[in-house]
């Protein structure tokens, strides 16, 4: 199994679509291995956004994710990244398909809603910035037999 990072971000918890946003993730069958709520550090938003620093968004960006509280995640599935990214849609509400987190629920061109790991490597980063061993529970998700089609002993 895959493990990818996901944040709604200061926009969503304030649009109260936290939960609406969870569903999509659960009803798609993407185990939660982490969450947790908690408001960034300036510290914390700058290691998460390095790769962005000295582009003219950066600053607003720091500004925009300290400014109140996120919900951070540990999704797991196969293919968790690719399955997050494509859920997620477009960078841009007005520019993401219908059907998308942000097609369906987004307006802005500054404020996306939420973020998802581009790649493996960049998940494991970003889960290492926002979560400790500990807070990232290991557990068999009993739907993984519908989910995946799997066999094995105690299994269909």
């Amino acid at each position: 199994m895959e493990r990818t990072f996901v944040m709604c971000k200061p926009d969503a918890v304030q649009r109260q679509l936290v939960g609406r946003i969870v569903a999509r993730f659960e009803a798609k069958g993407l185990k939660i291995a982490a969450m947790k709520m908690l408001r960034i550090s300036t510290e914390l938003a700058q290691r998460q956004y390095a790769v962005h620093k000295g582009k003219d968004f950066y600053e607003p960006l720091l500004t925009f994710m300290t400014a109140g509280p996120v919900v951070a995640m540990v999704l797991e599935g196969n293919d968790a990244v690719r399955i997050v990214r494509s859920m997620m849609g477009s960078t841009f509400g007005p520019d993401a398909a219908p059907g998308t987190i942000r097609g369906d629920l987004g307006v802005s061109k500054r404020y996306n809603l939420i973020h998802g790991s581009d790649s493996a490597e960049s998940a494991a980063h970003e889960i290492g910035l926002f979560f400790n061993a500990e807070e990232i529970q290991d557990y068999e998700l009993l739907a993984e037999t519908w989910l995946y089609a799997a066999s094995g002993p105690n299994r269909i």
